[in-house]
């Protein structure tokens, strides 16, 4: 197994053990980025994240949330700030999040491990971004 994929499996590992289930998001996003992963980049419809490690990058790949040629929702700032709100209040698992992000017309999103922010693109270049607080592990 390469550097890249024992850090990350490391690190997921790590966080899976000390993330509370409400508001875990920041504790996932720390133990990641002490562990020397710079970036995490979310392609929704895919369901497709790529995190960006000190020892090169590393996709995970789950089940798509469409196949073939699909139109894309429209940009819904409000949908995305309930989806988030949810998923901050321990009330979806990840897979739901991702969903509500599609259902909201989010095609990717990108999480600054160092900038601590997470922001969230539409088709038409319409994006929102969240900073998120930092921790101690």
């Amino acid at each position: 197994m390469s550097a890249a994929l024992t850090t990350l499996r490391t690190a997921l590992e790590r966080a899976a053990a000390v993330r509370p289930k409400v508001g875990g998001f920041p504790y996932l996003a720390e133990v990641l980025r002490q562990a020397g992963i710079s970036r995490c980049r979310m392609a929704v419809p895919s369901n497709a994240m790529l995190y960006l490690t000190a020892s090169g990058p590393v996709v995970v790949q789950e089940e798509p949330l469409c196949t073939g040629p699909v139109e894309a929702p429209p940009f819904d700032r409000a949908a995305l700030i309930a989806a988030l709100r949810a998923d901050q209040a321990g009330e979806t698992e990840f897979p739901e999040f991702v969903r509500g992000c599609w259902q909201a017309g989010v095609l990717w999103y990108d999480v600054d491990l160092h900038a601590r922010t997470c922001t969230y693109y539409g088709a038409e270049g319409e994006s929102y971004t969240e900073n998120y607080a930092a921790v101690s592990l």
